[in-house]
């Protein structure tokens, strides 16, 4: 992606992984084709992964217990999932 592209929202980027997930299944790329839509998708998973870290840091500062705001683990609530 060149530095006047913009970087995709979390659903866009996941949209596209899809899609080329499902072109790699499907067998009809060339080997060179198959590469570059996994470079791509590595790169898109790193960003969806940034996305999610900065959502959960967010989760974290804004937790507020009495009146302070406190940072929580983002999974706290869940029961041994």
């Amino acid at each position: 992606m060149s530095a006047t592209e913009q970087t995709p929202s979390f659903e866009e980027a996941m949209e596209r992984l899809e899609t080329l997930v499902s072109q790699m299944e499907s067998g009809s790329l060339s080997i060179e084709a198959s590469l570059s839509s996994f470079e791509e998708g590595i790169r898109l998973t790193r960003q969806c992964q940034k996305i999610l870290q900065d959502a959960e840091q967010k989760v974290q500062l804004l937790t507020e217990e009495k009146g302070e705001i406190i940072a929580k683990p983002f999974h706290e609530n869940e029961a041994d999932a």
